[in-house]
Parts: structure tokens; sequence; C-alpha cells
């Protein structure tokens, strides 16, 4: 029996995965200096103020924190003067700072599952978390050079970030978050992504890669089908957080083998106010049938283990247990051993 990172290899490269891919099984999150120096904000919190100046807010039933943005608190309140406004945070750190992820990514048994760092926002949703996103999408069509400038501005402060993380943490996966659509579209068509975007992601995945970092993971819970061959040409490994509104079997009949694709289960069609077990057996089996276990991770959608309603995310692994039971004959028990312990990230 394969072990759940060797299985999620296995499926991403089209190989002989002996069971599905359960979620975030084989993929453990960690994390860097950074987030010791930029606040997190906790569910319940309200106004929790970032490095990079953003006031954040995490309301209850919501799957993450939300930018703050009216005209007291967003940070850029001028696109055309946005460096009077965008200060980097510093990402020089002490040897001690490293010493306590160094030590958190030593305990990890590397086996079982990939040392993945996690790392958001991404760069399109930082100059929006500044801004506001009708602004920024405003200002690709109205700001085009202050736009490419805060976008370069933003890259090479991503890229002196990539580049203390594989020094000193040596990752074998990175979970990059950037959100680019909502439930039916992306954020702008497919041309002015790849003017904006796709280069700095280029350079971004393409230090990971060199460096060290075996796959990369990006997490976009949206539809972005349209955006798939620039995922390819960024160096993209596994988008997480792909809709069913993709036609995520097409996606897999059509580019499997170039990238893998995780989610296919929105919180949307699970993770609600009376959420019951009978629906999420329903809809996580239908997903796993429709898709198969090449290039294909069956998970929820947020970007990251856990669930906005208690118990979902749970009920999720437990029917893909199921499954693998049914299907291959391996007991939960025989799973839990190949694995880390079920974590529940929010």
């Amino acid at each position: 029996m394969l072990t759940a990172k060797e299985n999620m290899i296995e499926c991403i490269k089209g190989g002989h995965p002996d069971r599905f891919v359960n979620q975030y099984e084989a993929v453990k999150l960690l994390f860097h200096p950074f987030m010791l120096h930029s606040p997190m904000c906790k569910k319940g919190d309200k106004l929790v103020k970032n490095a990079w100046g953003v006031y954040n807010s995490f309301p209850e039933n919501t799957p993450g924190a939300f930018p703050v943005q009216d005209p007291e608190h967003i940070v850029i309140k001028d696109i055309e003067h946005w460096k009077d406004y965008v200060h980097a945070p510093s990402l020089k750190f002490t040897d001690e700072e490293w010493g306590i992820f160094k030590d958190q990514y030593n305990a990890v048994d590397g086996t079982k599952a990939f040392k993945a760092t996690f790392v958001a926002p991404g760069i399109f949703e930082q100059c929006h978390h500044m801004a506001g996103i009708e602004n920024v999408l405003i200002a690709l069509y109205e700001d085009e050079d202050e736009m490419h400038d805060l976008i370069k501005y933003l890259t090479e402060w991503e890229l002196e970030l990539a580049e203390g993380i594989c020094s000193n943490l040596h990752p074998d996966a990175v979970f990059h978050h950037d959100d680019w659509g909502s439930q039916k579209s992306t954020f702008m068509s497919p041309e002015m992504f790849e003017e904006y975007f796709l280069e700095p992601y280029k350079q971004v995945y393409g230090y990971y890669h060199d460096h060290g970092v075996k796959y990369v993971i990006h997490h976009s819970d949206s539809y972005a089908a349209t955006l798939v061959p620039d995922m390819i040409e960024m160096g993209i490994d596994v988008w997480q957080g792909t809709f069913s509104t993709n036609n995520v079997p097409e996606l897999i009949k059509k580019y499997g083998g170039k990238i893998s694709f995780m989610g296919g289960i929105q919180n949307a069609l699970v993770d609600y106010e009376g959420w019951t077990e009978e629906n999420t057996q329903k809809v996580v089996r239908q997903t796993v049938d429709e898709c198969g276990m090449k290039y294909f991770i069956p998970c929820i959608a947020q970007g990251g283990p856990g669930s906005v309603f208690p118990g979902v995310y749970k009920s999720m692994w437990d029917c893909i247990n199921q499954i693998n039971t049914e299907r291959f004959g391996f007991t939960t028990e025989e799973q839990d051993a190949q694995r880390l312990p079920m974590d529940i990230m929010f």
C-alpha cells in the first residue's frame, strides 16, 4: 500500500494510484517567519492590521478573512500614486526565527506528506487587498504603467520570500493562494491575465522549481478553465480549488499529464447551514465517479483543510475513506497508517 504522499504523486503523474487521494491528506501546510510579523485574522476578529497595512475582518460563517476597504482603512487611495502608500515589509529574519520553523518542518514525516509552505495572499490578491478589487480591475485598463510597476514590486518581494524559504526550510511543495475568478468566470480575460500576471508567476514558480521545490500547488477556488494553459506555462503542478463549474472531467481529459486538479466540490455544494451526511455522500461519490483517480484529487475547494460549518470536512474525509474501502479493500485503519493525522486548518 502506498503512503498518502506516494499515492498523490502517482495521481499527479498519471501513474498507478492504489486509491483516491483524500483531500489534504498528503499536503502538510507549514509556515515561515513572515507569519510572526504579520498578524493573521482569526474567525470573529475585526480590523486586524497586517504588515502591509491591510485591515482584515473574519466574519462568522465565511471560509476566510476579508479586507476592510472603506475610505478610512483602504491602503492605496490613488493607484496613480501607489508608491506613496505601499511599503513592503522586511523579510530579514533572525536565525532564531528561522529555527522555529525549521523545527516544525523537521518534525513532519516527509514520507507520508509533502512539506508544503503556505503562501498567501498572491500577487493579484495583494493588489486588490490594498486597493479594492473594482479599483484594480479598472486600473488594469486605465493605469497600465502603474499596475505593471506595482505588480513588479510585489513580484520582487515574493522572490525574496521564496529565496528565504528555499534556503532555510527546503520544502518539497509550495501551496500558494491567488484567486483568479468567481464561480462562473475569471476576473479578467486570458489576454489581460497574460499581459499582467503570466511572466511574474513564471518568475516566482520558476524560482521554487529551480531551488528544490518539486510541486507547486496553486489555490484558486473559482472558475478558471480558460487560464489552465497559462497555469501550465507558469509551472503549476496542481490547481487546487477547481470548481465543478469548470467541467473538471473535460479539463482532466484535455490537460491531464500537464497539470492535475484538486477540488471539484465547492463549499456551496456541501458546506452550508443544515448540511447532511446524505448530501455529502451524494456529491462526493458523484464527483469521484465523474473525475476518476488520475490527475484528480477530490477535495473541498476552499484553500485549506476544514470547512465553514463544523463537521463537513470530516464527513467528506470519511466518505472518501469509505469509497476506498469499498472499491480497493483498504480499511480506514490501513489508510490512517499511511498518512499524517487529519488536519483542520480553518
